[in-house]
């Protein structure tokens, strides 16, 4: 469910015209619902508790990393999964609950594990050998004990994107397992550090349950064989993945996979930990954007508009689907329309051949499931200011991060003209 809807050919979002918010707010604009956000929260939650594994959800900080919508997650209770300084940042801006975040990423700086641990978080996911002695040196200078769990590498292939895969043995991320034994092994002899974790993560954007189940019953027969080990490890973080609708309706609901874990983890004493991110916000956003120009060249129809790659990169990095609708009903027979932006490169577009009625120029058009992965990895490509975001709740619009103007783009150019002291 994500609470946009029709009503006589117009876009609501949780009742609010689309339309209003683009002549209010400008266009590109990235517009979030609220209710949404904790209809998918509170849904992963309950399916877990249905089949009796309570779950810590640690939100994915990456997929949408605005200050709003974290409180919105707070106050809900959610623990948070960052990969950054900045990141674990925001969860202290916001006064979020840092005994309720987990650190993950393949290459945390010395600062970076200093400011994780002054602020007590609840673990660290070990990428590498090396990092596991960082963060033992550095805690035995804090006079600290730093919980920490490994991330496994299983080599399961998830079956998505090879950009969005994190659980083969050719990715960068976790360690083998043929390495880990060396590493707890070595865990247990470094001070400052406590292994009370295993962490796995296979991707993003999964659809199927097999992969979790293989990734699952990879991870058990790892930590079966370890003498010990069992007794050792308190929770088990499965990471995230759950893939979202882009398309149609390809995306399972959260029972199905929480119902395909239980038989593995139910009779297991670990704590569960999950880190879902696109699954929350995902299809609770959509971009709007204003059509400039159509034009057609030869038997192709572009629809040019004011939003592009550095808006949204995820089509023209992963060659990703979103569905596009005008949010203002009209007459005529589809035509196959290229929806671009205005960017200088062939690769900028938002979809490419898609059915959809004449458009013309002024017209606005949204494009869904942009809640995950588009704001946050937007840029100012061209020295174009990046989109405004707001956030509907409870039928009330309010803009949670402005629009960007030149001026911001050029501050820190200023800055670094201006004379030292």
């Amino acid at each position: 469910m994500d609470h946009f809807s029709y009503e006589q050919g117009r876009l609501l979002c949780d009742g609010v015209p689309a339309t209003g918010l683009a002549e209010r707010f400008g266009t590109p604009l990235y517009v979030y619902c609220a209710e949404t956000i904790r209809h998918h929260f509170r849904q992963l939650d309950s399916s877990f508790r249905a089949v009796g594994l309570p779950p810590l959800i640690c939100y994915s900080v990456k997929a949408n990393s605005n200050l709003s919508v974290l409180s919105l997650l707070g106050e809900l209770g959610s623990g948070f999964d960052v990969v950054s300084g900045g990141e674990l940042r925001r969860i202290r801006e916001i006064g979020g609950d840092t005994s309720k975040v987990v650190y993950a990423g393949v290459g945390k700086t010395e600062e970076e594990i200093a400011l994780a641990l002054d602020a007590e978080i609840r673990l660290f996911n070990v990428e590498a050998p090396s990092e596991l002695a960082r963060i033992s040196r550095l805690a035995v200078a804090r006079d600290r004990v730093a919980r920490v769990a490994i991330r496994l590498n299983p080599d399961v292939d998830p079956g998505t994107h090879r950009y969005i895969t994190t659980g083969k043995r050719e990715n960068k991320f976790g360690i083998d397992r043929d390495r880990a034994r060396a590493v707890l092994a070595e865990a247990a002899s470094l001070p400052g550090v406590e292994v009370s974790g295993i962490h796995v993560h296979l991707g993003s954007q999964i659809t199927d349950v097999d992969p979790y189940v293989r990734g699952v019953e990879a991870v058990l027969r790892f930590i079966d064989s370890v003498p010990g080990l069992g007794e050792q490890v308190r929770s088990l973080d499965l990471g995230g993945g759950f893939g979202i609708h882009y398309l149609g309706e390809e995306a399972l609901p959260a029972h199905c996979f929480a119902e395909a874990l239980a038989p593995l983890l139910k009779d297991r004493p670990f704590e569960l930990i999950l880190e879902p991110g696109r699954f929350i916000v995902g299809n609770a956003g959509v971009l709007l954007t204003e059509v400039i120009t159509v034009k057609r060249s030869g038997e192709r129809v572009f629809a040019i508009c004011d939003a592009g790659m550095n808006d949204l990169l995820r089509p023209s990095l992963y060659d990703s689907f979103h569905r596009i609708v005008p949010i203002e009903p009209g007459e005529g027979e589809p035509l196959l329309t290229d929806v671009v932006g205005p960017i200088c490169e062939s690769g900028d577009f938002l979809g490419l051949e898609r059915e959809l009625r004449p458009l013309a120029e002024g017209e606005r058009l949204a494009v869904f499931g942009a809640g995950a992965y588009g704001f946050t990895m937007a840029g100012n490509y061209n020295t174009r200011p990046r989109a405004a975001e707001v956030l509907v709740d409870g039928g009330e619009a309010r803009v949670v991060r402005r629009r960007e103007r030149f001026e911001d783009l050029i501050a820190l150019e200023r800055e670094a003209g201006e004379p030292a002291g």
